[in-house]
């Protein structure tokens, strides 16, 4: 495994997407899956998305880190751990470093723009779309592991999943401070895997 391979593929990344975390994960599934889909299976990646959002910091930053950590630790040992987690860590957060230096250094020439206004409104739709692409690949993954048949909706742990999906959605929009949503999330989802 090349660490230079980790970070162009991070940096590939960050580079081509816009809109934020959410909006880079289909295709840090899809490179991810691509390249190191022998160690990584789209499972593990659901649970990199789950660790990746209960840990501080931004979501992009965070599953960069763990990937690389993963990828970088099957070269043998914690130091090819840490430095394939700096590689991917790097790669993905160059990109919008380089674009905000070059933004704010150009930013009052081009602030009246029509062209700039008109790319910037463009770009809303498909964050959207990218997002809405992420999660329903998470969605497809979590509910249906083994693909959308009737097996599933004999599968106790589907109607576990949605049950635990639906307690969630209730007590977010009950406004629960979003630590307690953390808790009761892991809490649960650890008693369903024992259990299941």
């Amino acid at each position: 495994m090349s660490f230079l391979e980790l970070f162009l593929t991070f940096f590939m990344i960050g580079a081509v997407t816009f809109g934020g975390g959410y909006a880079m994960l289909p295709m840090i599934q899809e490179q991810v899956l691509l390249r190191w889909g022998d160690i990584i299976s789209a499972e593990s990646l659901i649970n990199f998305v789950a660790v990746s959002e209960s840990t501080p910091g931004p979501f992009a930053i965070n599953m960069a880190t763990y990937i690389g950590s993963v990828v970088g630790g099957l070269e043998g040992g914690w130091l090819m751990s840490v430095l394939g987690s700096f590689c991917a860590t790097m790669g993905v957060v160059l990109p919008s470093f380089i674009v905000i230096l070059i933004v704010a250094k150009c930013y009052d020439k081009f602030r009246e723009s029509r062209i700039v206004k008109g790319c910037m409104t463009g770009l809303k739709p498909a964050v959207v779309g990218l997002i809405g692409g992420a999660i329903l690949s998470v969605v497809l993954t979590v509910f249906f592991p083994t693909g959308l048949t009737w097996a599933v909706f004999t599968d106790v742990q589907f109607y576990v999943s949605l049950a635990i999906f639906g307690i969630m959605l209730v007590l977010a929009f009950k406004k629960v401070h979003p630590i307690l949503l953390i808790c009761l999330s892991a809490v649960l989802g650890i008693a369903a895997g024992y259990l299941l």
